[in-house]
């Protein structure tokens, strides 16, 4: 046991430092998220503003699939030598840098002066999201050696994610709001040779929610030096007796099953989740009363500046589809609170079914099974009927704005609910199934190369699938390929659940 170890006694409350690290943890991990859905809610206007692509053109399908599918390639290559050195180098070590990483990178993207700009910048915050999960799980899972309060360090940080995909929401919500009196962003004048922001979109609420992207770096850079190093994984190194990881030990022939049928499950969570979940903000502009709405909002912008003396039409439209497009944007991010706020409910009753005593694969199918009727159910059939409008809950005084209660939002909060509470289960389950050698090397192999890379390639599948459909509306293709994705990856995805290992007993701890 190292000194600053949180390692207590079975039931015992947790100490400061187990505190400490239970904060760090769940800011890590609210931020992953936070970095992550920033995209389907800036895609949008970055690609109309950097590339002059208007939504459903075969130029927006494909810088979308790009934006989405070539930062997790990255990020699971990446994310895979990052599992690799978190074995090597500690768990700590490789934690602090991978979230300062994502961070600085996802401030730099708020500086984009072009789409490959943004591209790169993207690329970086995928590698550092992907090497802080890996580290930070086999972290918490050898700082807590009691079981249940392992699984439940474990399952309640994690639960920390969905927060974040709210305050992302909610961030992208103020930036549309107050965007204009903030300070306008420029340029330093060291990078001008990467080129300067265009006059008149220094306010762009989409820069400002991805430099919001910088927050964790602040409280990392304080708590760091309160840290302890993972006590098994030191001692080990410490005693000599720490063995070499290696990714050809992950094929072995008793880890082989292990590794194939987890990166096949990981995968299939995450590209429900891309493919399906998170091309949400494509389809809510084609829910009939937001049309409505953003038609009255365009006219009324086109009306105040024709009162203002401006009277070219092509000027007077542009106007028109500029405020129309904020509407849907503001709409998007009200709809995306509603399914991270299902995710975060599925993710904390994951952590109570997790300290349950069933087999792992039935924790796991508790949530498939559902999620299988629910994606074709949301996605296929709730676009092509009157989105019936409920009520509103309004949240102004927690900056939340307000969450609509619709058929569409109950529909994605309970496939948000189902889907992302399966991301806690492979959180807790992948630290029970590899030694402490191989530890965040076959977490890394499970989460990056089955999840970020084969899983999130659905993001573009998706809008590839959207570009053929003949529906002749951009949300109602987007829709429908969702349901079509979805729907796969869910069936496959229960098979695989049947395969799933237990853990061993005689596993080296």
């Amino acid at each position: 046991m190292t000194e600053g170890s949180p390692r207590q006694a079975s039931g015992s409350p947790l100490s400061f430092t187990g505190w400490l690290i239970c904060g760090i943890a769940a800011i890590g991990f609210a931020f992953d998220i936070y970095e992550l859905l920033m995209l389907p809610l800036v895609a949008r206007p970055a690609l109309l503003e950097l590339g002059g692509f208007q939504p459903g053109s075969p130029g927006f399908l494909r810088w979308v699939g790009l934006l989405f599918y070539v930062p997790a390639l990255c990020g699971g290559v990446f994310g895979l030598l990052g599992g690799y050195l978190t074995d090597r180098l500690g768990r700590r070590r490789v934690l602090t840098w991978s979230i300062l990483v994502y961070a600085f990178a996802a401030f730099a993207a708020g500086f984009s002066t072009s789409l490959s700009m943004l591209l790169v910048c993207r690329c970086l915050v995928f590698v550092g999201v992907c090497v802080e999960f890996v580290a930070a799980v086999a972290w918490l899972a050898e700082l807590f050696p009691d079981p249940r309060q392992r699984e439940r360090v474990l399952g309640y940080t994690q639960a920390f994610s969905s927060i974040g995909g709210l305050l992302v929401a909610v961030a992208n919500g103020l930036a549309v709001q107050i965007g204009p009196s903030l300070p306008a962003i420029q340029m330093p004048s060291w990078l001008s040779m990467l080129g300067q922001i265009g006059a008149g979109h220094e306010h762009e609420a989409w820069r400002y929610t991805l430099m919001s992207g910088l927050i964790p770096a602040v409280p990392l850079i304080l708590i760091r030096p309160f840290l302890p190093e993972s006590p098994i994984w030191a001692a080990r190194r410490a005693a000599g007796t720490l063995k070499r990881p290696s990714i050809a030990a992950l094929f072995a022939p008793d880890l082989r099953r292990t590794t194939i049928v987890t990166a096949i499950g990981f995968a299939c969570t995450l590209g429900v989740a891309f493919g399906a979940i998170q091309q949400m903000p494509q389809m809510v502009p084609g829910l009939a009363e937001v049309k409505q709405v953003a038609g009255e909002a365009g006219q009324k912008a086109a009306d105040a500046a024709r009162d203002k003396g401006e009277q070219d039409a092509a000027k007077l439209q542009t106007i028109a589809a500029g405020a129309a497009a904020r509407h849907g944007q503001k709409m998007a991010a009200e709809y995306t609170k509603m399914q991270e706020l299902g995710g975060l409910i599925g993710r904390c009753l994951m952590a109570v079914v997790l300290a349950a005593g069933i087999a792992w694969g039935w924790k796991l199918r508790l949530l498939q099974i559902p999620g299988l009727l629910l994606t074709p159910l949301v996605f296929w059939y709730f676009l092509r009927v009157p989105n019936t409008t409920f009520f509103e809950i309004p949240l102004e005084w927690m900056h939340l704005g307000r969450l609509p209660v619709t058929t569409m939002s109950i529909g994605m909060f309970l496939v948000g609910l189902v889907t992302v509470g399966q991301l806690s289960f492979w959180g807790n389950y992948l630290p029970h199934v590899y030694p402490v050698h191989l530890r965040g090397t076959g977490e890394s192999f499970a989460a990056n190369i089955g999840g970020r890379m084969i899983g999130t390639s659905a993001a573009a599948v998706t809008p590839w699938i959207a570009g053929l459909l003949p529906y002749g509306s951009a949300p109602l293709n987007f829709a429908s390929a969702a349901a079509i994705v979805g729907t796969v990856i869910c069936l496959v995805g229960l098979a695989v659940s049947f395969l799933l290992p237990e853990p061993r007993p005689d596993i080296d701890h």
